[in-house]
């Protein structure tokens, strides 16, 4: 009934395309709670345990969604656009600490709002700081872009639509077969088959938003509009700002929160993993956190979002989006947050988190 109401109201006030929008993001926050498919748990289970079932999960979900979208862009290039960010400075060093933050806090971007929206404390406690942070990350971008910037670059300028498909296409599966062979232990986290299941709806999911949005799937942005309309009603003048000032971004501002492609799949992904969590009844988890684990959470949620505003978009809208379309700058995300998640990994047990 929630959704339903939902999806009327959206439609009602907003229009078909955003009631459409608010659906699918009920359909992620729902896929991705049915299954716990987490971007961050699965990389800290292959660190820790060498059980490669959740990145497996991860390549397969992107690379069904890069086969239909990067060739969906290349045919409509005035209707649909890439998550396409610069390979930059800014992106290594957002993406590294964004790695090692998400581990702190057991939640990426996706992680964080599934989890909200189970009812879990600890991101209940990230999220503000999230929302705070990736505001501020996007009014400093144009400072940290000044470190150095080849500019937006993807795989298909350099090899074409169809090769630039093939070739990522070898890499995920180069990197399926290392994870494989390298692996220790199975069934760590996830049993079955369902995370994969879960990893193609994902998929098609995903292609849906690219279709009915004309953009890919993606979150920061819609937390750091959340930040910017609540800086604006306390009386923070954006106009002068170099992001926030421009046009685009002051008339999404003005505009009621439904209107905005990326929030309306955000409120209807913390819905529906609610309501996947009230079903099953396991809503709101028990937890005691520490004073110490609260002023970790609340602080590594700045961190989160800021850094992913100065790497072009979180697991989500770099890692998966921006590989599913064809650009360097997810790669490079990938690599670095990997890298930070290492770190991350370690720190999570000294903070004294479950690890």
């Amino acid at each position: 009934m929630a959704v339903l109401a939902g999806w009327m109201l959206t439609t009602w006030f907003a229009g078909l395309r955003q009631g459409f929008l608010f659906l699918i993001g009920v359909g992620l926050g729902g896929t991705l709670a049915s299954v716990a498919f987490g971007f961050t748990t699965g990389w800290r289970v292959w660190i820790r345990q060498r059980d490669p079932t959740g990145l497996l999960a991860q390549f397969l979900a992107i690379s069904l969604a890069m086969v239909v979208s990067i060739p969906l862009i290349a045919a409509h290039p005035n209707e649909l656009t890439g998550a396409v960010g610069p390979l930059s400075t800014s992106v290594i060093i957002g993406a590294f600490v964004f790695g090692a933050a998400m581990q702190v806090t057991d939640g990426c971007g996706s992680g964080t709002l599934y989890k909200a929206g189970l009812g879990n404390v600890i991101s209940i406690a990230v999220l503000p700081g999230f929302i705070a942070g990736s505001f501020l990350g996007a009014a400093h971008l144009e400072w940290w872009l000044q470190l150095g910037s080849l500019g937006p670059l993807t795989v298909q300028q350099f090899v074409g639509t169809t090769p630039a498909v093939l070739l990522q296409l070898a890499v995920f599966g180069a990197l399926a077969v290392l994870a494989w062979r390298s692996r220790r232990q199975l069934n760590v986290r996830w049993r079955g088959r369902g995370i994969f299941i879960a990893a193609v709806v994902l998929a098609l999911f995903a292609i849906a938003n690219l279709v009915v949005a004309g953009q890919p799937w993606g979150i920061v942005y819609g937390l750091g509009l959340w930040g910017a309309k609540i800086a604006s009603a306390l009386g923070w003048d954006l106009s002068t700002n170099a992001y926030w000032g421009r046009a685009p971004q002051l008339a999404q501002i003005a505009a009621p929160l439904i209107d905005d492609v990326t929030s309306i799949t955000n409120l209807g992904l913390l819905l529906g993993s609610f309501v996947v969590a009230s079903w099953r009844g396991n809503a709101f988890p028990p937890a005691s956190p520490t004073g110490k684990q609260w002023f970790a959470s609340i602080a590594t949620g700045l961190v989160l979002g800021y850094s992913s505003r100065l790497a072009f978009g979180c697991n989500i809208g770099a890692y998966f989006s921006g590989i599913a379309s064809g650009s360097l700058h997810g790669w490079a995300w990938f690599a670095c947050a990997f890298a930070g998640s290492i770190v991350g990994v370690r720190l999570r047990v000294r903070l004294g988190f479950k690890g």
